[in-house]
């Protein structure tokens, strides 16, 4: 042992400093969080979307109903987000105030004049306190047996995440509004090949689809397709009335209304594999046979695919860590092979086009 520290590496002082300011940077990764969730909920990429596109600090302070003692917090506040790229910033000239913007990034939480572009209730549920504190817990959850059968949310709450859904009607709306929101930004994609992925198909079931955001967005691309919303009783009835949707109230793990196609958007995630096996042998059973066009559309992550930029493959893996939770889990490719084998399906195909989340279909 005494050999082996004799031998061991000794960093010299970049080295080590460079180490300390890598390790603080990932320490205070949280701050960014926290900075998003500030400048939403004080309305500063509204304000400054309402005057125009620019505004100084000033401005941002008087539209925000920001204290003027806060003056000082707030440009720290900005600086963090110009920094970081949600916001952008002139530099000033002499005696100049500094001019702040939108950039891609928060123009989605504007929506920039379209408001189905807005992706602001989706930033509401992954920095929400209850998440945030249920990941404080991870630690215990690793270690402590009597952890050893319930999620990280329960560890910290008591109760799992959809059961404080439904004893807090407002965190049950805010959830819903956040997957009406993301799915109201992948449609463009997503419409771009439903003329391939929807060929032939004459009725789709979205399962577990919420408020049915991305069927109203089908039927109303594809008219000839008759698309059925398939979720919870408590789910569906806070859904809006939209006359070229049915909503079904039911479980997914009895029984799927029968159609040419099914999409789960979102929703194997949250489950464990042998879950994920009884959602999709009842899947299977509600479609037809793949030469007569029956198939299953999944929306989800497939750990490694797509773009291998290193903002892509880190969200990925963050969101992997994120959705256990819930005792989610993203899949890399073999992964999802191995419950598609075992819940009866012949092939599949990944279709990498939603920025980090990839279509897979799923034939019988």
């Amino acid at each position: 042992m005494e050999h082996a520290q004799e031998n061991e590496p000794i960093m010299g002082t970049d080295e080590m400093l460079q180490a300390q300011l890598e390790l603080c940077h990932h320490s205070l990764a949280y701050v960014k969080s926290m900075a998003l969730r500030a400048a939403i909920d004080l309305g500063i990429p509204e304000a400054i979307q309402s005057g125009g596109g620019a505004a100084t600090l000033s401005d941002l302070a008087g539209n925000t109903g920001i204290h003027p003692t806060k003056l000082s917090n707030l440009r720290r506040l900005l600086r963090v987000l110009t920094t970081s790229g949600i916001l952008a910033t002139d530099e000033p000239g002499d005696g100049e105030a500094a001019v702040y913007k939108l950039t891609p990034v928060s123009r989605l939480l504007v929506g920039a004049g379209d408001s189905s572009r807005n992706i602001t209730p989706l930033v509401g549920v992954i920095v929400n306190p209850l998440v945030v504190t249920a990941h404080f817990s991870m630690s215990e959850w690793f270690t402590d047996e009597r952890a050893a059968g319930v999620s990280l949310f329960e560890v910290a709450h008591g109760c799992t995440r959809r059961e404080k859904m439904k004893q807090d009607p407002a965190d049950g709306a805010l959830f819903n509004a956040g997957m009406v929101a993301d799915s109201r930004i992948i449609m463009d994609a997503l419409l771009r090949h439903a003329g391939e992925l929807l060929r032939g198909v004459s009725s789709l079931v979205d399962v577990g689809g919420g408020h049915g955001a991305v069927s109203v967005a089908i039927a109303r691309s594809l008219p000839h397709v008759r698309c059925t919303v398939l979720d919870l009783p408590h789910v569906v009835a806070g859904a809006p009335p939209d006359d070229k949707v049915k909503f079904v109230a039911g479980d997914m793990f009895e029984h799927i209304p029968a159609a040419d196609a099914l999409l789960l958007k979102w929703i194997l995630h949250c489950w464990k594999d042998e879950e994920c096996v009884k959602i999709l042998r009842r899947c299977k059973e509600a479609i037809p046979a793949r030469d007569a066009g029956g198939k299953v559309i999944i929306i989800d992550i497939v750990v490694g695919s797509g773009s291998q930029e290193p903002i892509s493959k880190e969200m990925q893996v963050l969101w992997d860590l994120y959705i256990m939770y819930v005792d989610g889990v993203e899949r890399e490719e073999h992964e999802w092979s191995k419950i598609f084998t075992e819940a009866g399906f012949s092939d599949y195909k990944i279709i990498p086009v939603l920025g980090f989340r990839s279509i897979i279909e799923v034939y019988p």
